[in-house]
This record gives C-alpha cells, sequence and structure tokens, in this order.
C-alpha cells in the first residue's frame, strides 16, 4: 500500500474528504518525524511505538575495493509493534 492508497483508505473509513485524510494523515507524520528529530519517541497503544536508537561506531568495508572504513556513530529511527498489531498479523 502507497500514500495515496493509504489516503483513500482513511477517507472512506473515517467518512470525509480526501483532502481531509491527506491533511490528517501529513499532519500525523509531520508530528511523529518532530517528536523523533527531538529524540522522543511516539506510543501508540496498540499499535506500536517509534523510537530513536543510538548506533554505534563501527568498522565496515568498501564493497568495490575492500578495503576497511571508519562508520560514524549514528541515531536511526525503529518501530516496535504493538502486542495487538503483532497479533492482527499472525492471525
Amino acid at each position: 500500500m502507497n500514500k495515496t492508497e493509504l489516503i483513500d483508505t482513511i477517507a472512506s473509513e473515517a467518512g470525509m474528504s480526501k483532502a481531509d485524510a491527506a491533511r490528517a494523515l501529513n499532519a500525523t507524520t509531520d508530528a511523529i518525524t518532530s517528536a523523533m528529530a527531538s529524540g522522543d519517541g511516539v506510543q501508540l497503544t496498540g499499535f506500536g511505538s517509534f523510537v530513536v536508537r543510538d548506533r554505534a561506531a563501527r568498522t565496515g568495508r568498501n564493497p568495490q575495493t575492500g578495503a576497511s572504513i571508519q562508520i560514524k556513530a549514528s541515531k536511526v529511527a525503529a518501530f516496535k509493534a504493538g502486542k495487538a498489531l503483532k497479533g492482527a498479523v499472525n492471525k
């Protein structure tokens, strides 16, 4: 499912216009992005949690040359599915 299909589904399920559904989806993703950019997580009970995790520095390899390279530490976005979502997927 892509973003357009998701907007269509939201509009039909909520009984709203596609434009309103698009604004609602964009506002939701913007709020999650802003929270995670500031280092906060977002928990949606029953659905899951969006969290920021620290990834340690590590040594990698250049696949073309085989040379070792140092990869810097970074922060990564992660999602952990909630119990209800896991149950729905494994149904």
